[in-house]
């Protein structure tokens, strides 16, 4: 059984850089979904992937080789002057945090699948799906990085001018053994609906100690770069298992968990889109 005092001094020295590398990694995780798409398309009027023009496809492509060759010019060459995206971000914002995200993680693999377009006058509008790897570090912390994200964004002249996150899925894995988890929350809730947020450790602990905490935040532009401060508890039960609400008004949150062992660290993150209308989708991964 570890010494709890070890594990505690561990988390003592670490925990702001933990939660700031998972911070940032989330914060710059929107700003390279490689894909064409709006805020309002209609499915049953989108073609297949099969059928897209192939000037979209080699667009998509040359954005991916360009996000893996880490050629920040070459990716905003895409963005329209007039980018603005659904949590607030324009071209500018997105450039800063990408170089500043570059320079931690050098080490990324980019992967961009596209779902369904369509034609809306001038504009392409695309759903994708995009596949982030790799590995990185922060303030002198490494950690293995896996994340997914399905958008859809408006394709006018070119040049990519709206975006909208459908999805959003990540997770940091740092040190020798971090725990396994399971996620279970709500892809989207109604205005000032009940949620369950669940982070499941799969391997048994044993006598090994537990230490994470959860947390609720606004998707707002200042979020994506600037870290929230929150405290670590003593887990029993193998994982996190928080009770939450959603807003009284539309607005979009990330769901966050920190999980933490003497000899490993996860870190994961879900947006739960929160909407007007009644009802849920449940996730679970």
């Amino acid at each position: 059984m570890p010494n709890p005092l070890n594990l505690l001094g561990l988390v003592s020295q670490s925990f702001t850089t933990k939660g700031k590398f998972f911070l940032l990694y989330r914060a710059i995780f929107f700003l390279l979904i490689l894909s064409f798409t709006v805020a309002s398309s209609h499915p049953a009027q989108a073609e297949t992937a099969e059928t897209a023009p192939p000037a979209l496809k080699e667009a998509l492509a040359q954005i991916d080789a360009a996000a893996n060759r880490r050629d920040a010019s070459a990716v905003m060459e895409f963005y329209s002057d007039r980018f603005k995206n659904g949590d607030g971000l324009n071209r500018s914002m997105m450039e800063e945090a990408l170089k500043k995200f570059w320079s931690n993680y050098p080490q990324l693999t980019y992967r961009t699948e596209l779902q369904s377009w369509q034609n809306e006058g001038n504009a392409t509008i695309a759903e994708t799906i995009t596949y982030i790897t790799g590995t990185g570090s922060n303030n002198g912390m490494n950690g293995k990085l896996e994340a997914t994200m399905r958008s859809r964004q408006r394709y006018e002249g070119q040049k990519i001018v709206y975006s909208e996150i459908l999805a959003e899925a990540s997770e940091i894995a740092s040190g020798s053994n971090p725990p396994t988890v399971t996620v279970n929350l709500p892809e989207q809730v109604s205005v000032n609906q009940s949620y369950s947020f669940d982070a499941i450790v799969k391997e048994p602990l044993g006598d090994d100690m537990l230490l994470g905490t959860a947390i609720e935040e606004p998707i707002t532009p200042e979020r994506y770069t600037q870290p929230s401060d929150f405290e670590l508890e003593l887990l029993s039960g193998g994982g996190l298992f928080k009770e939450g609400k959603a807003p009284e008004k539309k607005e979009n949150l990330w769901i966050s968990g920190i999980l933490i062992r003497a000899d490993g660290t996860t870190t994961i993150t879900r947006r739960l889109l929160v909407i007007n209308n009644s009802g849920s989708r449940r996730s679970s991964r």
